[in-house]
């Protein structure tokens, strides 16, 4: 099977190897991968802004970087989110229309094409110790992905999963609104990672980076041990080394 990775720009520009990762999981699932490294940005930044003429205009351009017949994943439900939802508002009965809708289609987030597409949910990952997995608002609430991520994650080596309390209020993100509202986002954070301690985990994991991010600086600044991961850099560990 054909996949066309779409890799949104703040994990190309601030983390790498999750692409990477993700390229392996899909290779490993049986997929032929194919990167269109003229791809930037799906418009979600200016969209969220109320800039809705520039984002139709990156919009625009994501809908030319991608066809209209292959599947397309991304390791991030934010972004797929926002095709998936956010174009209606910018193509709806413009001459794109139709190809818009077929994209939308065919766009997926990497947990959601694993286990509802490709059927796969078992990838020989490793990984010591117990972590939460926090539900990304995206991924809940656009992409409608709950039980995709923790099934995965069930199947990983040596990782004892539990459920953490509020697991699908937001972490504070919000793209913009952690910077407009940063005493609120920083205060949201704090509640989400106090949650995960609770339950004496090592990891936080999550389909969304942009969330991470969020939680990542947190923890540090604060100087607590616990990681956040991506759940495709989860997948991938422990059987590189063999690849």
């Amino acid at each position: 099977m054909k996949v066309e990775l779409f890799v949104p720009c703040f994990v190309d520009q601030l983390y790498p190897e999750t692409a990477f990762n993700t390229i392996k999981v899909l290779e490993k699932a049986g997929c032929v991968v194919s990167y269109n490294p003229n791809q930037t940005c799906c418009g979600q930044p200016a969209y969220n802004a109320g800039y809705w003429e520039e984002a139709k205009e990156t919009g625009n351009k994501f809908l030319n970087d991608f066809s209209d017949h292959h599947y397309i994943v991304a390791p991030s439900a934010s972004c797929v989110g926002m095709v998936k939802n956010g174009f209606n508002d910018l193509f709806t009965n413009t001459i794109v229309h139709n190809k818009c809708r077929n994209i939308q289609t065919n766009i997926f987030e990497l947990s959601d094409f694993l286990v509802n597409i490709l059927k796969k949910d078992y990838f020989g990952a490793e990984l010591e110790g117990k972590a939460v997995y926090h539900d990304s608002c995206s991924g809940l609430r656009e992409c409608k992905i709950k039980e995709e991520p923790r099934l995965l994650l069930s199947k990983v080596h040596g990782l004892e999963m539990v459920e953490m309390k509020d697991t699908d209020m937001c972490c504070g993100f919000g793209g913009t609104f952690a910077v407009k509202f940063d005493s609120i986002s920083s205060a949201m954070a704090e509640q989400k990672v106090n949650n995960a301690l609770e339950q004496g985990v090592d990891y936080i994991i999550s389909t969304d980076l942009s969330c991470l991010m969020h939680l990542q600086g947190y923890i540090e600044k604060n100087d607590i041990a616990l990681k956040t991961m991506h759940l495709a850099d989860v997948l991938a560990n422990g059987w590189l080394e063999n690849n």
